[in-house]
């Protein structure tokens, strides 16, 4: 006598494994952490301003480009925190590039506010971009607190038409260009290497976790 199937008892298979990702985010750091340095640079007359078209490239494709990619690629992580700021930042600099070519030609006598105005936008958003790496690390944290100082030093630079004041924010951009270059390092060494090799500083997660925004 042949047995009955009920519904119940088929088997159903198991849901597909998720594709393993490579951690964006020594990536993305790079790309900003490259093209803030070398903006910083200029910011802070270390170097003749007529050199400055150099920026533009990397802001491009580095700081623009190569960081919104890893934006997307933080999605596909399920990483709320490092989505957000990698494809912000990458759209920072794609803005940035366009600001440069396109639109600070017809602002007219009034660049200094619009473009101080620009810039203090900029340091709300990361301003509460560093409430939320309190969660990630030390030294994301670092990045953020940083980056929310340069951007507001050179945003009341362009309002006061204070070479100073553009100048320190200058030099907070070369600090926080090395805090990011120096996560970025950490995170990819130690990626490499399997173990912690150098300290980002974990907040409120364990040491076992992979990349540094989790």
């Amino acid at each position: 006598m042949a047995a009955v199937e009920h519904p119940g008892s088929v088997e159903q298979s198991p849901p597909p494994a998720a594709a393993v990702v490579a951690d964006p985010a020594p990536l993305g750091l790079a790309g900003f952490g490259i093209t803030t340095l070398v903006l910083s640079v200029f910011n802070a007359k270390i170097l003749n301003g007529a050199g400055e078209p150099v920026v533009f490239g990397l802001a491009i494709a580095y700081g623009g480009g190569a960081q919104l990619l890893a934006g997307m690629w933080e999605f596909r992580n399920n990483n709320t925190f490092g989505a957000t700021a990698f494809t912000s930042y990458g759209a920072f600099w794609i803005s940035f590039w366009f600001l440069t070519h396109f639109d600070a030609a017809n602002i007219g006598g009034d660049a200094g506010n619009a473009i101080g105005l620009y810039l203090v936008a900029w340091g709300i958003f990361t301003t509460y971009m560093f409430i939320a790496s309190l969660g990630t690390s030390g030294a994301v944290a670092t990045i953020f607190f940083l980056l929310a100082v340069t951007f507001y030093f050179l945003g009341i630079g362009e309002w006061a038409a204070s070479t100073t004041t553009s100048k320190i924010g200058g030099y907070i951009g070369l600090a926080t260009a090395g805090a990011a270059l120096y996560t970025s390092f950490a995170v990819v060494t130690n990626s490499t290497f399997k173990r912690t090799v150098l300290p980002t500083w974990p907040i409120s997660r364990p040491l076992g976790k992979a990349s540094f925004v989790r």
